[in-house]
């Protein structure tokens, strides 16, 4: 029987099945059953930076203007039981998960500024997280903010974090930087263990009858592993931090293309809202079929064996399979 043992920010890891931030890690039941289900890992339910500084005026200006758009953004996602977990709650979930379960723990902190709220990382540290998420979202709408003002931005964010806690630091965040890869290179100058490869940030919808912005949720689809998959397999083996890959997981399918490109871990949240948290035991059973079916008796066997630097003409990479593919079509 294949042996999956995997290791992520340094933490040793039964599988690569990891339970990504949702509701259903918003409680400790919820934290519990994701455990009983065969998460190898569970990332918490965000803490937002609206929740740390929702007395701030100035700051709910700035959610006016269109910020509260993060992934597993609360307003998003179906009604479920304590929907809103302030900070000093936040604190007592971590505390409680730690002693309730026995998989890592990984907190996560969903904002953009620099200041105050890294106050909250050390003390999600304090609070026993065996890690830290840190998602980042910020929405550069003023047609003066330059990209490489943005990019420092993410930058500063990541460095505050990293001189707050000693704990892993996992960055999360979208693909829109003009250079990724240079990107993914500075987190992990900055200080960052892992890349959580891609955020999804849900854009909001026309009422056409009512004339109102409305939020919009869709669970994702495997159609949207290609971009993740291509920025996993680009970077394996060109930078040392782990990488996680999520968005698109709904069977074990995706989870060997994404293991096969050289992601460490992969996550999921649309497919357990969509089929229950019993589908991360789905999800390992069939992935430890696949490779025994193949012959694979380790994760460490075939990860990254479909990576950039894996394939034959690593220049070609991207440009071949591009042409590829339009070819495809004629």
């Amino acid at each position: 029987m294949a042996d999956l043992s995997t290791t992520y920010l340094g933490l040793p890891l039964a599988h690569p099945v990891v339970a990504s931030a949702s509701p259903i890690s918003r409680t400790l039941d919820g934290v519990r059953t994701l455990e009983d289900r065969g998460a190898a890992a569970i990332v918490l339910a965000s803490l937002f930076e609206e929740q740390i500084r929702m007395d701030n005026d100035s700051f709910a200006r700035y959610l006016e203007a269109g910020a509260h758009s993060g992934a597993e953004s609360m307003s998003y996602f179906p009604a479920v039981a304590n929907p809103t977990v302030g900070p000093e709650e936040y604190l007592r979930l971590i505390a409680d998960a730690r002693a309730a379960v026995d998989v890592p723990v990984i907190a996560s902190l969903n904002g953009v500024s620099d200041q105050g709220w890294t106050d909250y990382a050390a003390q999600m540290e304090r609070a026993g997280a065996h890690a830290l998420e840190l998602n980042i979202f910020h929405l550069p709408m003023d047609t003066g903010e330059r990209g490489r003002d943005v990019e420092e931005r993410y930058v500063r964010v990541v460095e505050a974090v990293r001189k707050a806690i000693a704990i892993p630091l996992a960055v999360k965040v979208g693909p829109y930087f003009s250079a990724f890869g240079e990107m993914a290179a500075r987190f992990e100058a900055a200080g960052a263990n892992g890349l959580v490869l891609f955020n999804r940030f849900y854009q909001p919808d026309f009422d056409l009858e009512t004339l109102e912005v409305v939020p919009n949720l869709e669970l994702s689809t495997t159609v949207e592993i290609r971009l993740p998959l291509l920025w996993i397999a680009a970077l394996h083996g060109r930078v040392s931090v782990s990488l996680a890959a999520t968005t698109g997981v709904d069977s074990h399918r995706e989870v060997a293309k994404f293991l096969l490109a050289g992601a460490d871990v992969v996550m999921t949240t649309s497919s357990l809202l969509r089929h229950g948290p019993s589908n991360l035991g789905n999800l390992v059973a069939d992935l430890r079929d696949w490779m025994d079916a193949r012959g694979y008796d380790t994760v460490s066997r075939f990860r990254g064996a479909m990576s950039r630097a894996n394939v034959a003409d690593p220049g070609a990479f991207e440009r071949a399979n591009y042409v590829r593919i339009l070819n495809s079509w004629l």
